[in-house]
């Protein structure tokens, strides 16, 4: 029966994006997508297959809307809560690569201190 069956919420990386996003919508959607992916994240470090294909799908949006980010600030900021997703999932290598892309040494340096097996 159909009228009983739950409808599953759309994920907010699933939503289509209607228009180009400035760099504050952009970072705010990035925040917003791994504050709603952690949970998979962690699901994805216990080897679950259904999380872990929602954490990288949700890794992959985020990446991708990183990329459009024009402030360096602000991308580098982006990009270091999309490495504490990585972490979460136990996903060293994606995080690692992604450590290598933050230029400012601040968040650099915090992301260092947060997950010290990025520098290895």
């Amino acid at each position: 029966m159909k009228w009983f069956a739950k409808q599953m919420p759309a994920d907010i990386w699933d939503e289509t994006i209607e228009g180009p996003l400035g760099d504050i919508e952009a970072a705010a959607r990035i925040r917003a997508i791994c504050d709603a992916a952690a949970q998979s994240a962690a699901g994805s470090a216990c080897n679950d297959k259904s999380e872990s294909a929602r954490y990288e799908r949700a890794a992959k949006v985020a990446m991708e809307i990183a990329m459009k980010i024009s402030d360096s600030l602000m991308r580098d900021d982006a990009v270091h809560r999309i490495v504490n997703l990585c972490m979460t999932a136990n996903d060293i290598k994606t995080a690692q690569i992604l450590f290598r892309a933050i230029h400012a040494s601040w968040i650099r340096e915090t992301a260092q201190r947060d997950h010290p097996a990025l520098v290895q």
